[in-house]
């Protein structure tokens, strides 16, 4: 009897090891849970997507329901005895997957979860002290030692491994000194693809030549960072690593602001046309994820969750620990050392990273006829007054990190 496997993100053909373990004549399923039918239509629409290309290189059913009661009635269909998955390290995922588990179990089907999204799974590397890691660079380090397997053998091509290699043959070689201009087509717009499981990050880093010192390694590194600490503290998810932050910092509950930031109306140009990039892609570059994560947190004094939460309703890309741990990071409240003065200076940025302005003028077109459209408060026409004086909030954000009580 054939086994069945589970697709979920691992959308793709190459180098899945749980779809090789279930063998060729395995019958493939997604399921669509509804408890994940609230995730923003771009990703819905890209998921959509992914579904319908890998159904063109793997006969795929498509079911609706809980997986738990849909896996059983597929087994029972098939006579299968075994359900293959990738393995899956969130909050949410662990959860279904031993509810799932025992489901199975209670009727003689074995669920096999095998490999992870991630070139080191979760969980795997230690301190010397046996604990997981919270800071970034003894993480990679770490990691960097650890190393990972081999890619499988190419079987297949999908859009995203052609992404890659058009990436890899033509801007990864540049990644270092581009990265960080969003007018500047350098990035490899994978994180999609990274998220839903078309392309594995052991593929890519099997084809970089030497990932020690890669900075585009380093970027797969922290992605696995995110992914290490949600796991050790999964209320990590909407609770704030550093719990003063839940409990004593002083927040705004202006909803004015924070609509004006999310319709890319806050007065500030370089914020607001990264902003305006959300709503019309679907993604962010990201050096301007950072600008505007701080310009809610710090110059609006917004919590971190609201923030986050609209990424994760906008983004193609949404990942809930790069997401969420991201946003901690900017915040102050997160892994790193010494966090609560770093604040982005909106136009500073916009200076150093859009210096010619094309990216504001691209994305907020009310600019565009400027020689100079960097300084908040000088244009005529629809375009707003800076909402706040960043000078004065950046005082009162020092100010009030400063008040919080010693950890």
């Amino acid at each position: 009897m054939p086994d069945l496997h589970w697709f979920r993100r691992d959308l793709r053909i190459d180098d899945n090891p749980a779809l090789a373990a279930a063998g060729p004549d395995a019958v493939a399923v997604f399921i669509h849970d509804p408890r994940l039918a609230g995730v923003g239509r771009v990703r819905q629409d890209y998921l959509d997507a992914a579904i319908k290309e890998l159904n063109t290189q793997r006969p795929l059913l498509r079911r609706h329901g809980e997986p738990g009661a849909e896996l059983l009635a597929l087994a029972r269909e098939s006579g299968a005895r075994r359900v293959y998955c990738a393995g899956d390290s969130t909050p949410f995922a662990a959860r279904r997957d031993d509810a799932v588990e025992a489901v199975l179990a209670a009727h003689g089907i074995e669920l096999r979860r095998i490999d992870s999204p991630f070139a080191v799974p979760p969980g795997e590397l230690r301190t010397q002290a046996g604990a997981g890691f919270r800071v970034f660079t003894p993480f990679y380090k770490a990691w960097i030692a650890r190393g990972w397997g081999p890619a499988g053998p190419p079987v297949a091509t999908n859009a995203a491994r052609a992404r890659w290699e058009e990436f890899r043959t033509t801007r990864l070689s540049r990644y270092q000194q581009d990265r960080d201009f969003p007018d500047i087509p350098a990035t490899s717009r994978l994180s999609a693809a990274l998220h839903f499981g078309q392309i594995h990050p052991r593929t890519i880093l099997s084809q970089i030549p030497d990932p020690t010192t890669d900075p585009f390694a380093r970027q797969l590194a922290w992605r696995e960072f995110c992914a290490e600490v949600l796991w050790q503290r999964p209320d990590a998810v909407w609770a704030s690593l550093d719990r003063r932050f839940d409990t004593h910092m002083q927040y705004s509950d202006n909803e004015d602001h924070f609509q004006a930031w999310t319709q890319g109306r806050t007065g500030y140009p370089f914020v607001d046309a990264g902003m305006r990039q959300l709503l019309a892609e679907g993604w962010m570059h990201n050096r301007l994820r950072m600008v505007t994560a701080s310009f809610l947190v710090k110059d609006l004094h917004l919590p971190w969750q609201k923030g986050a939460r609209w990424f994760l309703e906008h983004l193609v890309d949404a990942d809930v620990a790069n997401n969420q741990i991201g946003w901690q990071w900017v915040a102050g409240c997160g892994t790193d050392a010494a966090p609560y003065f770093r604040i982005f200076n909106p136009v500073v940025q916009g200076r150093r990273f859009d210096p010619d302005g094309h990216y504001i003028r691209r994305y907020v077109p009310e600019l565009a006829h400027l020689d100079d459209p960097h300084e908040p408060g000088i244009f005529a026409g629809d375009y707003p007054p800076p909402l706040v004086d960043h000078r004065r909030e950046r005082d009162v954000a020092l100010s009030r990190f400063q008040a919080l009580p010693p950890k």
